[in-house]
């Protein structure tokens, strides 16, 4: 039976979603290169760090080189950080607030472990950034998800031990990285998207901070 003592949330489809503007940012790519851009690569994009998301846009029998890729990857992340500057605290998702707010009074310490590696500028702009007491990015880790290195090195700058951190999730891989590390996981989405999650819920605004704590007292692997 594990206490909840920590917090950590992805950030796009979880606190904001910028999946639009992921998608916008690989499909003007793709357009550039003359290759196709499909739903399926789109999804398969999700969660995973910006040079797996690059192999997934420019398939398996590509024929650039590292630097070549490197360049391709900075081209890219220059589109998104210009389309993210349109984002407003109006972008946060139903309940991110509300349940920080809950944590916060609860003493509950909180964390972001996002792939992306501009989840801090993306913080300021929601207006969020303070409200968090570790943010790791993908600058912090080489692993990507499902690789559990997000999550872990967020537990180590909160000094909590993994089987007390919960973490929410809205995609596969990110569910995986959790148990890899140890950790339950709520699943924001469908049970499709993350089946494997202990709870599945379709936004942050179904869950409370009781809900929480139950799941974590719940040792026999049952989903709520």
């Amino acid at each position: 039976m594990a206490q909840l003592k920590a917090a950590i949330f992805d950030l796009d489809g979880v606190i904001v979603s910028t999946d639009h503007y992921h998608r916008l940012g690989w499909a003007r790519l793709a357009g550039e290169l003359g290759i196709p851009f499909t739903e399926d690569q789109a999804r398969r994009t999700r969660g995973v760090d910006r040079m797996a998301s690059l192999k997934v846009v420019l398939g398996p029998d590509h024929r650039f080189s590292p630097a070549e890729m490197n360049e391709l990857a900075a081209r890219k992340n220059a589109y998104y950080t210009e389309l993210i500057r349109q984002i407003t605290p109006a972008d946060l998702l139903p309940g991110a607030v509300e349940l920080l707010t809950e944590l916060e009074a609860h003493a509950i310490p909180r964390a972001i472990g996002s792939a992306s590696k501009n989840a801090a500028p993306v913080l300021e702009l929601l207006g969020i950034a303070h409200r968090f007491d570790a943010v790791v990015t993908g600058h912090d880790f080489e692993r990507g998800k499902p690789a559990p290195d997000v999550f872990l090195t967020a537990a180590r700058r909160l000094r909590v031990p993994p089987a007390n951190c919960l973490v929410f999730e809205d995609a596969e891989a990110g569910i995986q990285a959790a148990h890899a590390g140890g950790m339950k996981a709520v699943g924001i989405g469908r049970p499709e998207t993350v089946p494997d999650a202990e709870r599945i819920v379709s936004s942050l605004a179904e869950i409370h901070y009781a809900d929480l704590i139950a799941l974590m007292m719940n040792s026999n692997g049952e989903k709520p």
